[in-house]
């Protein structure tokens, strides 16, 4: 028994994170726009002698900074994908990453609001035609990225770790987080757009300050929002109810079968790992449990417990499944 090969029941735990994902993509293109801008804000404002446009350069590095943190997140998991140290995988590193990110915007969210704060209390002078000069070329240029962000949420390919209706742009943590520090500056720069504008036609120079704290309390919003579902895969919670609510009805769908226990999280951007107890009158082997599921959930890897429920007695079998082990051999394991 132990001299016989077992090969065919081996399988890793990649889930396809090993690959260069459509958000890692666009997250370097956006990285080289943002690098660019700097760059040319920089030069032109040692140049011309503006303030202005010297301090915005600087303001476009640190968000290149941080863009170049998703990168990283983006690098590392398909570096480590197929390292043993992680149970299932490296997508949860998508995750870190997203919360991460998300913590620092509250933080520049909280900056942003209390120099604005300190204006309403103090104000400076402002060269308006300048001002606006730069909060419009900010604008663009955050406009283009969120467009390049942005542009990979239809037409998916499962290969980049979309499964269907139940994966989604938010699904990938790292690219929303990516996504939102470049929204919260497009933000910044059209709330200053009209602020200046008002300020120097209609003499409303307060609104400039007032908006830096709109633009703070949206920032804070959005940010809670993607702590809470980065939080949510982090901490190993149930799978959306919507989603557990397709594989019990799948599984009991037949054979009389019951759903004693279900256990779904997420192991990556739109991918869930499955642990199921299933009662039942007549137990199967494993892998006819996987083919009873959609292939629409983003479901890579499941574990089912079956119990034989008869009149008489009770058994108990347990056994171990993946999808990639399932599509790849074609065959029962």
């Amino acid at each position: 028994m132990h001299n016989e090969p077992i090969e065919r029941w081996i399988h890793d735990h990649t889930f396809g994170q090993d690959r260069t994902t459509g958000g890692e993509r666009r997250t370097v293109i956006v990285i080289g726009i943002t690098a660019v801008t700097m760059v040319v804000e920089i030069a032109a404002g040692l140049l011309f002698g503006s303030m202005a446009l010297l301090a915005d350069g600087l303001h476009m590095g640190s968000h290149a900074v941080a863009l170049t943190i998703t990168a990283f997140a983006y690098f590392y998991t398909r570096r480590h994908a197929s390292d043993g140290r992680f149970n299932f995988g490296t997508g949860k590193i998508n995750s870190l990453a997203g919360f991460a990110s998300a913590v620092l915007l509250v933080v520049f969210a909280f900056v942003m609001a209390a120099e604005s704060i300190r204006r309403m209390l103090s104000p400076v002078a402002i060269e308006f035609n300048m001002a606006i000069l730069v909060a419009l070329l900010g604008l663009a240029v955050n406009g283009v990225s969120l467009l390049v962000l942005k542009g990979g949420r239809r037409g998916q390919k499962k290969g980049d770790g979309a499964h269907g209706h139940h994966h989604s742009f938010r699904a990938d943590h790292n690219l929303w987080s990516a996504y939102l520090h470049v929204l919260a500056d497009a933000l910044t720069s059209l709330l200053a757009v009209f602020a200046l504008i008002a300020g120097k036609y209609f003499g409303q120079g307060w609104l400039d300050p007032l908006m830096g704290i709109v633009g703070a309390v949206l920032v804070t919003r959005w940010s809670w929002v993607l702590i809470k579902r980065s939080a949510h895969v982090l901490l190993d919670m149930q799978a959306p109810e919507a989603l557990r609510a397709e594989v019990t009805e799948a599984v009991e769908r037949v054979d009389g079968n019951r759903v004693a226990d279900q256990h779904i999280w997420s192991v990556g951007p739109g991918i869930y790992a499955v642990e199921l107890a299933v009662v039942t009158r007549n137990p199967r082997p494993p892998e006819s449990y996987w083919d009873l599921l959609p292939r629409d959930l983003g479901l890579v890897h499941l574990t089912v417990e079956v119990h034989a429920h008869t009149d008489h007695s009770a058994g108990k079998g347990r056994a171990d499944l993946t999808a990639t082990d399932k599509e790849e051999t074609g065959k029962a394991s």
